[in-house]
């Protein structure tokens, strides 16, 4: 019965709470990602050992819609040409602007220190309905994947967002990545001739 109440309050259904991404193999690392780790190698080469996903609780929960509205609110957007002067610059928003991927950085990091797991906080690369690339960090628990976002401070279950999932970082290792699988996303429908 608390479930079904926590459940109402995370805006998911317990049909839908459970449900996780399925993952495929290793995949191509973004090159934003490789890039990040070639200036952070410690930062790619951590093997958080996987206890499984996090215990979802309310105060858990509480964690994660404070991270994600907070860092959403702290950092301005800017893209990486007005901030770098070049594409795909993965970093943390040292000067309080950033792009999709600074924010999922910044709240994988804030995460990390309120005491989830590594292997729990992966970066996921998503199209959005217009077909632009995106990312944002999911959180895996018991309760569902849960994506934190910077276009919504809403915490989210993976399955409503709307996005198209592509990848994301594996859980065993912050410097490799896995492919997302089918099931993932939306079905469209076809016709055969």
């Amino acid at each position: 019965m608390a479930w079904l109440l926590l459940a109402a309050a995370w805006g998911a259904s317990p049909a839908e709470a459970g449900s996780l991404m399925t993952t495929g193999g290793l995949t191509s690392q973004p090159i934003g990602h490789y890039e990040f780790c070639k200036a952070n190698p410690i930062e790619c080469s951590i093997r958080p050992r996987n206890t499984g996903p996090e215990r979802m609780t309310a105060q858990l929960w509480k964690t994660l819609a404070t991270v994600n509205s907070a860092v959403n609110r702290a950092i301005k957007p800017m893209n990486d040409i007005d901030i770098y002067g070049k594409e795909e610059v993965w970093a943390y928003p040292a000067r309080g602007v950033g792009d999709c991927e600074d924010y999922v950085l910044e709240k994988r990091r804030d995460l990390k220190r309120s005491g989830l797991s590594l292997a729990n906080l992966l970066i996921t690369v998503v199209r959005k309905p217009d077909g632009e690339g995106h990312a944002v960090l999911t959180v895996r628990t018991d309760k569902g994947d849960f994506i934190l976002d910077n276009l919504n401070d809403t915490v989210k279950l993976w399955s409503t967002t709307g996005y198209r999932y592509l990848k994301r970082q594996a859980s065993n290792h912050t410097g490799r990545w896995v492919s997302l699988r089918e099931e993932n996303n939306p079905v469209v429908g076809a016709v055969s001739q």
